[in-house]
């Protein structure tokens, strides 16, 4: 066929009116571009004496270093328990015991109706109020805690969706020969589901990672609080913004490849959803787990 059932090709007539619309769209993008690069020069945004201060030491040792140091602390710390209490959750949510499942899906529910920045101020001011953290420590904490349960829930909805859109001859497979609920879980259904969900699980870090600007409103030290002392000390709050909108642009686009590259070397090993399990087997009833998902021919004869 020479198109899509669901769409015509476009017609001359179509494709001078799509041409006109986008040189349109880009005139239009560059005018308000230059709008707002005049304004700013008239304002003295965009002199080279707001952008000095960025090429001395001091800056950076004193405000920009110190501020990154903050942010990837918050969301290493944040990134490690979001994980694991959003495996836990997802698996909990999955359980066959109502007891498990019911509070696993309250708490899912729950923490990822609350925004984060409530989050954070409700527990920092728990924390200030039983002395729970030393003060050094009261921000972080707070900060850590509002990104962990929201993320948590989130990529607990991202492993039970993972599950769920596995093909359902894996569980019935490894009923069939003998495993349990929870072995099947752990050694079929998980790393497949992960792997699958890979790339919206990093894309949730990523999330992590720019959320940690909000513990400026709890006066945290990152560097969205560094970029205003410098804007204040410096009196170029503009340029320091867009310096710290770079470092993050950075930040985010390192963690994408590695994760891309982490996926890839997953996938070659042959953990990808629906694909083969390589991973050696401990027993027998394992391989015969490997030989009915990867061949899909049954259980093993007992010839």
């Amino acid at each position: 066929m020479s198109g899509s059932v669901l769409f015509d090709a476009p017609g001359p007539r179509a494709k001078r009116l799509y041409a006109a619309v986008g040189v349109a769209s880009v005139l239009i993008l560059l005018l308000a571009l230059w709008f707002v690069i005049d304004k700013l020069n008239e304002k003295g945004q965009l002199t080279a004496a707001k952008w000095e201060p960025f090429l001395s030491g001091e800056i950076w040792t004193e405000y920009l270093i110190p501020g990154l140091i903050g942010t990837l602390t918050a969301a290493a710390i944040s990134v490690v328990l979001a994980l694991a209490l959003g495996i836990l959750l997802g698996v909990g949510r999955l359980s066959t015991q109502v007891w498990v499942r019911w509070p696993s899906g309250i708490v899912v529910e729950f923490f990822r109706a609350v925004p984060v920045l409530l989050m954070m101020l409700f527990t920092y001011a728990l924390y200030a109020n039983y002395d729970l953290f030393p003060p050094d420590q009261l921000a972080l904490a707070a900060v850590v805690t509002g990104l962990t349960l929201y993320n948590g829930s989130v990529v607990a909805e991202l492993v039970r969706s993972g599950v769920y859109s596995l093909p359902k001859g894996q569980s019935e497979a490894a009923m069939a020969i003998g495993l349990t609920t929870g072995k099947s879980m752990r050694m079929i259904l998980l790393p497949q589901a992960i792997t699958a969900m890979l790339p919206a699980i990093v894309g949730q870090l990523v999330v992590i990672l720019k959320d940690t600007a909000l513990g400026y409103i709890i006066t945290y030290e990152e560097l969205l609080r560094k970029a205003e002392q410098i804007g204040n000390f410096k009196s170029n709050l503009l340029p320091a913004l867009i310096v710290v909108g770079a470092i993050f642009v950075i930040m985010n686009y390192g963690l994408t490849v590695l994760a891309h590259r982490v996926e890839r070397l997953m996938r070659r090993r042959g953990r990808s959803a629906g694909g083969p399990l390589t991973a050696e087997p401990l027993d027998q009833s394992a391989v015969g787990a490997t030989e009915v998902l990867t061949t899909g021919d049954g259980p093993p004869s007992a010839n």
